[in-house]
């Protein structure tokens, strides 16, 4: 019986802690992107989290990206984010390769994919 609560107690702190990693690398997001000629801003926001902004690009400035809560499953977050191109909304999972880059892979309910890099503005 003790060994059973040990392991469930040992077992809470490794997925609070795994939890606290995974809430921070979305955190990580907050800052000045790039994606081809758009430039995105993201920031902390009650509704979503976070929110993505497009600040500069040749359409859609002033398109909020980010349109539902990201969920995290596994190591990618998963929710509805907007294309900054055509503003269509994607099934996408997100996730931070590096400090300097985030990676989008996602479909339309219409089944039109697309995936892409941000780059962090230095």
């Amino acid at each position: 019986m003790k060994k059973i609560i040990i392991t469930a107690a040992l077992l809470a702190v490794g997925l609070a802690t795994t939890a606290s990693a995974a809430e921070k690398k979305l955190t990580d997001m907050i800052g000045k992107w790039k994606w081809e000629g758009f430039t995105v801003v993201v920031k902390k926001c009650p509704k979503t989290e976070i929110c993505a902004k497009v600040v500069s690009g040749p359409k859609n400035v002033g398109l909020e990206m980010i349109r539902s809560k990201l969920t995290l499953k596994g190591d990618h977050y998963i929710g509805k984010i907007a294309h900054p191109q055509t503003g269509d909304t994607y099934n996408t999972k997100l996730k931070m390769t590096d400090a300097n880059t985030w990676h989008l892979d996602g479909c339309t309910d219409k089944n039109v994919c697309a995936s892409g890099n941000f780059t962090r503005v230095k």
